[in-house]
C-alpha cells in the first residue's frame, strides 16, 4: 500500500470568478453550479430565480467550458459568445475562470 504522495492536490480543480473587480479562486466540486461556487468563494452573485429562466445571473466564460441544465433566458447567440446562466452552468474542465462584470 503506498500514501498518496500529494494529499493536499485539488483533483477536482479550480473555479476563478470575477465580480466587482475582484477575482477569486475556489476548489472545484462535483456538481456545483458556477453560482454556487461564488457564493462558496464569499462574493454575492447576482441572481433571482435561479430556475435558468430570468438571465439575472448571467456570467460570461472566459476559460473552460461549462453546461447549462436548462436556459430559458438567454438567445442562442449569446450562448455562443460565451455567456451563461450560472445558476444553472456545471463546469465540464477541471478550471474555469468566469465573469460578471462583462
Amino acid at each position: 500500500m503506498t500514501a498518496d504522495p500529494t494529499p493536499e492536490a485539488t483533483p477536482g480543480g479550480q473555479v476563478t470568478i470575477v465580480l466587482d473587480r475582484k477575482k477569486v479562486s475556489v476548489v472545484r466540486k462535483p456538481d456545483e453550479t458556477l453560482l454556487e461556487s461564488a457564493r462558496r468563494a464569499g462574493l454575492s452573485p447576482p441572481f433571482s430565480c435561479e430556475a435558468g429562466n430570468c438571465g439575472t445571473c448571467m456570467g460570461k466564460v472566459l476559460e473552460g467550458h461549462a453546461t447549462m441544465r436548462v436556459n430559458d433566458a438567454l438567445e442562442d447567440d449569446e450562448v455562443e459568445e460565451g455567456y451563461i446562466l450560472t445558476c444553472q452552468a456545471t463546469p465540464d474542465t477541471d478550471s474555469i475562470s468566469v465573469t460578471y462584470d462583462d
